[in-house]
């Protein structure tokens, strides 16, 4: 059974930093990715970074360069580090993962079969 858990969300000031955590398991095996997503009031879901089980990295063009994907040695914690937060990154934001998505849809939600239940990211300008 699969189960993301996300942590470290809250109020953060334009400027600042937050790390998300996603605990993984019941995925973190074959070829899967752990993403995460973005999704603000009236917005769409967004992609912000993933993760690949051979360790590659993919970002969002609006998080490029300030927010970083990792996990630890284990394998089954994947963590968002968010610098230089800016208001505009305000947003609920989300974990997910499969056990076999291709590279051509990581950026794609829908290609996602697994979704924890969303952490509150606030950033006051």
């Amino acid at each position: 059974q699969v189960q993301l858990v996300e942590s470290g969300g809250g109020l953060a000031q334009a400027g600042g930093s937050m790390r998300l955590s996603c605990a993984a398991s019941g995925v973190t095996s074959g070829s899967y990715a752990i993403g995460w997503f973005r999704q603000a009031p009236g917005k769409e879901r967004e992609f912000v970074a993933a993760i690949r089980y051979n360790g590659y990295t993919y970002y969002g063009e609006s998080v490029k360069g300030r927010f970083t994907i990792s996990r630890d040695s284990a394998k089954t914690t994947v963590y968002l580090q968010m610098n230089s937060l800016k208001p505009e990154d305000t947003a609920v934001y989300y974990c997910a993962a499969d056990r076999s998505i291709i590279l051509s849809s990581i950026r794609d939600p829908n290609q996602y079969d697994h979704w924890g239940q969303g952490t509150q990211v606030t950033v006051s300008s």
